[in-house]
């Protein structure tokens, strides 16, 4: 459920920016389905997750956190990476805050018509209230409250922010080296997605 973090790694193409925004809400196979542009931001989303699960920073961070939490550590986590790239925002981005989340509402709004319909209400409570609610520690655990009542059944997710709290310098650490290493792959990954449709077009292909 990290929004921030898959929007920040959309670069400026709408397109690509909706896909991996809404990715966590697109399931099975992609063939036929949205755009082209579009299917390329659920693939870079589906991409982005892949290799956040392999890479030694992130892992690092999952297993700092307590046990208890078990296999919502990794939930957690992508959560508290939000946080963390929020306030570390000015160091990964030239884009002002204010301009870039509403560059990206505008983007959502003007494609609204192809999100999935079970995220489609949750949109005015991503962009007003959960995104918003990253900057602090409680913020986080006022989005970790609705999650954990979201799921339904039983879970340990409410009250998770103190694990942030408690483990804050350990977390940036691994974020810092997570984020430079992802925001590198994402570049290499959209430009790749450039690069075949520009030979596509020539009639190279």
């Amino acid at each position: 459920m990290n929004f921030l973090f898959h929007m920040y790694l959309s670069g400026t193409d709408e397109e690509i920016l909706v896909g991996n925004f809404m990715g966590d809400f697109v399931k099975g196979p992609l063939d036929g389905r949205f755009t082209h542009r579009v299917r390329q931001g659920v693939e870079l989303h589906r991409r982005i997750d892949s290799f956040a699960e392999g890479h030694p920073a992130f892992r690092s961070s999952r297993n700092r956190i307590a046990s208890r939490y078990g296999r919502f550590r990794g939930i957690m986590v992508d959560m508290f990476y939000d946080h963390l790239l929020l306030n570390d925002w000015d160091k990964w981005s030239a884009e002002p805050w204010t301009r870039f989340t509403r560059r990206c509402r505008v983007a959502v709004q003007s494609h609204k018509a192809i999100i999935p319909q079970a995220m489609q209400p949750l949109l005015p409570v991503i962009f007003d209230d959960l995104i918003p609610s990253y900057a602090s520690v409680s913020g986080i655990g006022s989005a970790l409250g609705r999650l954990s009542r979201r799921i339904g059944r039983q879970n340990p997710l409410a009250g998770g922010e103190i694990e942030l709290a408690r483990l804050h310098p350990e977390l940036l650490a691994d974020f810092r080296s997570f984020a430079a290493d992802i925001t590198v792959y994402a570049e290499e990954l959209r430009g790749c997605y450039s690069c075949s449709e520009r030979t596509f077009a020539r009639g190279d292909a």
